[in-house]
């Protein structure tokens, strides 16, 4: 590390103080009582504060400790031990409604797909196309030159006659 460096973390650290210090003086002075309250609620609090140092000596004295997974040796701790707690017994909704009947289908009819040249078709559509059009140009054509021929042959009978 550099001297630069050093500096610049211990500024850090110093600011970091600053701001720590200041936290604690503003929460010291959120605590305290404001001054025109504190002269008439001075005894009460005195009192107060007398109270809560009883009740802490008293439950201090009276320790009434809870044992859930261990038998202490001594016999006046043993009082303390509680039962283990009593859990409900499951019942599976599941396993206790049958299953409903389901109509069983020949697993051999759904061996193969329904279509299964639908990828050669895809790749092959655009020539597919392309022929039909070439194919129903052609049979046009076929039917033309069969009506042209329909067409003479009735027209070389009724000539003839």
């Amino acid at each position: 590390m550099s001297a630069g460096e050093e500096e610049s973390v211990e500024a850090a650290a110093a600011a970091r103080r600053e701001r720590l210090r200041a936290l604690k003086a503003a929460q010291e002075l959120l605590s305290t009582p404001d001054d025109h309250d504190s002269f008439a609620a001075k005894p009460q609090q005195l009192e107060r504060e007398e109270e809560r140092k009883d009740n802490q000596e008293e439950e201090e004295d009276n320790v009434n400790m809870k044992f859930r997974n261990y038998l202490p040796h001594d016999k006046q701790l043993q009082d303390g031990k509680l039962a283990p707690p009593v859990l409900p017994k499951f019942e599976d909704p599941v396993l206790a409604a049958p299953p409903p009947e389901e109509k069983k289908e020949d697993p051999f009819l759904n061996i193969a797909p329904k279509k299964p040249n639908w990828d050669l078709r895809r790749d092959v559509q655009r020539r597919l196309d392309k022929l039909e059009r070439r194919t129903q140009k052609a049979m046009l054509v076929l039917m033309e030159r069969e009506e042209t021929k329909r067409r003479v042959g009735e027209d070389g009978a009724n000539g003839v006659e």
